[in-house]
Parts: structure tokens; sequence; C-alpha cells
């Protein structure tokens, strides 16, 4: 028997931040600071220099595959002998909870709006598409929302079909974190974007594959580009505790809050509760169904414990 061989191999290009930064060329900044305080998370202040170093050459990048992949839509319409109109270029942004996925896709669909060929970004996060708190209560599924059997994933899965089909408008529902659950008859009315980012938990999980060969599409079925959030778990927790100690001190206040329950806790007593929230669920979902998914993204954007990014990786062509 042969013995097997260890190959070092990385399907990544490794970036050290400022090795990255260089990689903006000669890209303008198009945003101010009152952009970035509008931009900026609940716990996450966003930087001038984090935006030039690592936001604007990955505007740069995200643009030439826009360009591209129009191309290639036009070569292939017309190899078809259709009639050529543009397809959307979808990019999937993944990530634990609290690592700063909205921030991402806030500054994201900003920077990429000010790209003259692809005025129309739209921002649709995948929190809307959980079931409804009554649905989760009855198949008692509360204590793993967020976990992938969580979602209406016919419902996602219809809306991807529709957009990047080029329907005129589609509708996407809404998911409150003041209620903690979708609210009933609000959508996001997507117009035939030029670029949709899809922000959440699972979003690059991959389909299992069916014994009879028929086609079973995913949610990454649907990305031409798709973006890992990184960061070490116990640095996400510390961001996780942190952000609900702020929030308790301000939307939890607040008697409609659903977790308004936990402002009046002793300030010790909601940091256990919040840790126990942590470990229970979100640091379960991240170890069994997110963490596992990092490798299939096209891009890897590793946060130290300030927030900031340290390293890129970008998948080799």
């Amino acid at each position: 028997m042969s013995r097997r061989q260890n190959i070092a191999f990385s399907p990544y290009h490794s970036f050290d931040r400022e090795a990255w930064a260089r990689l903006r060329a000669d890209t303008p900044m198009t945003l101010d600071e009152a952009d970035l305080e509008q931009l900026s998370g609940i716990n996450e202040r966003l930087s001038m220099a984090e935006v030039e170093d690592i936001y604007l050459p990955l505007s740069r990048l995200l643009n030439l595959h826009v360009a591209a992949a129009q191309e290639l839509h036009a070569v292939t319409s017309r190899f078809l002998g259709h009639k050529a109109c543009k397809a959307p270029f979808i990019i999937g942004l993944a990530g634990s909870v609290a690592v700063g996925k909205s921030t991402t896709a806030r500054v994201l669909q900003a920077l990429l709006a000010r790209w003259p060929h692809h005025p129309k970004v739209a921002l649709v996060p995948t929190d809307g598409f959980l079931y409804p708190n009554r649905v989760l209560e009855k198949r008692g599924l509360m204590d793993r929302k967020g976990f992938p059997e969580s979602y209406d994933m016919p419902r996602l899965l219809r809306f991807l079909v529709e957009v990047k089909g080029g329907c005129e408008e589609v509708e996407a529902p809404v998911y409150s974190h003041f209620f903690y659950d979708v609210l009933p008859g609000q959508t996001i009315r997507v117009h035939r974007p030029d670029v949709l980012i899809v922000e959440g938990l699972n979003v690059l999980q991959p389909a299992r594959l069916p014994r009879d060969g028929e086609a079973v599409p995913f949610v990454s079925d649907f990305f031409d580009f798709s973006i890992y959030i990184d960061a070490e778990p116990d640095v996400i927790e510390r961001w996780y505790v942190e952000r609900f100690m702020r929030l308790r001190e301000t939307a939890f206040l607040d008697p409609n809050a659903y977790f308004h329950r936990y402002a009046a806790l002793e300030e010790k007593e909601a940091a256990r509760r919040a840790l126990a929230i942590w470990r229970e669920i979100n640091l379960r979902n991240l170890q069994e169904n997110i963490l596992p998914t990092r490798q299939r993204a096209d891009l890897i954007l590793r946060k130290g414990p300030d927030h900031g990014i340290e390293r890129v990786a970008l998948r080799k062509v």
C-alpha cells in the first residue's frame, strides 16, 4: 500500500494589510467622514484608513469582476441568439453573528454604487427569510434560530431565481432585530439591480448531492463572488457580549423590544446571560455550520481583535 503523501497547497493568495492596500491603485476615495458615521456598526467604528486600505482595493476587484461577468453574459447571449440584457452580479457575504457582516455589506454597497457602470446596488440580508417565530416555536426551533433548518429556503431560492432571471421587481421579507422576528407585510423591493449583495450566516453552505443526480440548487449557486468575514471565535465572543451590553443600555430599554427583559438585569448577570446565548446558540452554529464553509469563499477577510482587517486571502484563479 502506498503511503499517503502530504502536499502543502493553499487555494488562496495571501496578503497582509500593507500588500493588499497597494492593490487600490488609483481607485478614488468616494466616501467622507459623514458617510462612515452612517455606515459604522453598533460597536464597530469605521475608519478612513480601513476603507482606504481594505475596501477600496476590494471595490476595485469587484468592479473588474462585474465588468467581466457582464461581458461574458453578452457573449453567451450572442452565441444563443438572444437579445442581450444585463444580468445582475450577485455577491454572497457570510460569517458569524457579531463578526461585522452588516457593516461590510453596507460599505461595499456604498462604494460599488459609486462606480459608473453599475450604480444600482441592492443589499438583502437573509435574516428576512427566517421562519417567523410562531413557526419556529411550533417546530421547536427557537433555540436553533440562525441554523440552516430555521430558514425558509424555498422562498430564498425563488427570490434569487427571480433576481438572476431579470424580473422587473422582486420582493424580500424584512427582519427586525428589535422585535426579533420577521415583520409581516413589510418587504425590501429589488428593482433589477446591477449588483445584489446577499448577506447572511449560512449563505455559503453547499447542497447535499442527490442520489439520483437531479439538480438541487442552493443559495451559493447564484453567487458570482463570495466573501467570508473571519475572526477567532473567542474574539467574536467578546464582540457579541459587548454589543449585547450596549444594546441593553439602548434598544433593550424600550418595553416593546423582544429582549427588554434583559435591560433590568444586573450588569454581571446580563453579561453572563449574553455569554450563555453566545455559547449555547451562536458558537454552536459557527462551529457546526458557518466556519466549515469558509474555504468555499472567493475572498476571506481576516479580522483582528480591534475589528480591523489584518489579512486578506483571495482565491487563486
